[in-house]
């Protein structure tokens, strides 16, 4: 019975890594699109404009990357091919769920909800990966919560630099 439960476990945690990279990857880079271009001229079209960009190109380009890194590795081919395509669509997903917000709410609002929701979904795959590892899941939390606001803070102030750098350009 207890070689059951671990094989369980071991596919219940394979599953639980590539869901946590793509969800990680969309929730950062969208929190930096959203806070980065909120000055533009027309901010909300340019902010679901750079996710979906970002949904995709990068998207693809980061579900590649796993797939030769795996390959690479001598993973078995399903495995590879389930890691690619689950974090291809964990990626869109969350990034759907920012372009909601950022079209269906003020601006303003927007802004805030899409913080608060991605460091809540951060907060939860943190939490989730934590307890799965047998760590402090809320030095984890507080951790990835740091990385992402140091992002965010970043993104911020390089979107104002660059828009007031263009601004006074032309």
């Amino acid at each position: 019975m207890p070689k059951i439960i671990n094989l369980i476990e071991n596919k219940n945690r394979r599953y639980q890594t590539k869901f946590s990279f793509g969800a990680t990857s969309a929730i950062i880079t969208n929190l930096g699109i959203i806070v980065g271009l909120d000055t533009l001229t027309h901010p909300k079209l340019s902010i679901i404009a750079g996710i979906l960009v970002v949904a995709l190109a990068d998207n693809i380009a980061d579900s590649f990357g796993i797939h030769i890194y795996q390959e690479s590795e001598c993973i078995d081919t399903k495995e590879v091919w389930f890691s690619t395509i689950t974090n291809f669509f964990t990626r869109i997903f969350v990034s759907l769920t920012f372009i909601a917000l950022v079209a269906f709410l003020p601006l303003n609002l927007a802004l805030l909800c899409s913080v608060v929701w991605g460091l809540a979904l951060l907060s939860i795959v943190s939490y989730i990966i934590a307890k799965e590892r047998k760590v402090n899941p809320y030095l984890a939390i507080l951790e990835h919560i740091t990385i992402a606001v140091f992002v965010i803070t970043l993104s911020h102030f390089l979107g104002r630099y660059v828009i007031n750098k263009f601004i006074i350009a032309v």
